[in-house]
C-alpha cells in the first residue's frame, strides 16, 4: 500500500572505537528533509538530548493510536479540541530472556467539543484506535490505553 524510507547515517569522527567510547549519535532523515538527531540511551552510553530508538518506538506507538482515534472519531462527527498524550515504555527482559520494549502504557487526555462521550463510549473509541493502529499491529509489545 505504501512505502515509508528513513535514511540513518552515522560516522566515527576519528573517536576511538572502543565500546565504551565509540559515539552513539547519528541522525535520523525522513522523506522530505525532516532531520532527528538520534543516539542510544543514556543507559548504552548515548546522549540524553537526543531521541533513542526505545523512545521513538513509543513516540510511534503514540502517535498511530491518536491519529487512529481521530481519523474514527472524525468520521463519527465527533469533534476533537485536544489530544495530549503521557506514553510510557519499559525496556525490559522478554519472555526469552532479551532486551526489548516490552510494555507501553499510552495515556491519553482527549477534549472534545461539546459533551464528553461516556467513559464506555470513550473507551470503545480507544480500543478501536488501537485494534486499527498499524504500528500496533506491527509490534509484539504490549500496549495498554489508560485514558485520563
Amino acid at each position: 500500500m505504501s512505502e515509508h524510507r528513513v535514511q540513518v547515517s552515522w560516522e566515527r569522527g576519528g573517536i576511538d572505537f572502543g565500546f565504551e567510547t565509540y559515539p552513539r549519535n547519528h541522525e535520523w532523515t525522513f522523506e522530505g528533509g525532516v532531520r532527528v538527531p538520534a543516539s542510544s540511551a543514556p543507559a548504552f552510553h548515548g546522549d540524553p538530548k537526543r531521541v533513542d530508538p526505545e523512545a521513538g518506538l513509543v513516540a510511534a506507538l503514540s502517535s498511530c493510536h491518536m491519529l487512529t482515534f481521530l481519523a474514527i472519531a472524525s468520521r463519527k462527527r465527533m469533534v476533537v479540541d485536544s489530544y495530549a498524550d503521557e506514553a510510557v515504555g519499559w525496556l525490559e527482559k522478554n519472555e526469552d530472556g532479551k532486551l526489548a520494549v516490552t510494555r507501553v502504557v499510552l495515556r491519553p487526555a482527549v477534549v472534545f467539543a461539546g459533551a464528553q462521550p461516556s467513559a464506555e463510549a470513550l473507551a470503545d473509541l480507544h480500543e478501536r484506535a488501537h485494534r486499527e493502529c498499524f504500528i500496533a499491529n506491527s509490534v509484539r509489545t504490549q500496549v495498554e490505553i489508560e485514558a485520563r
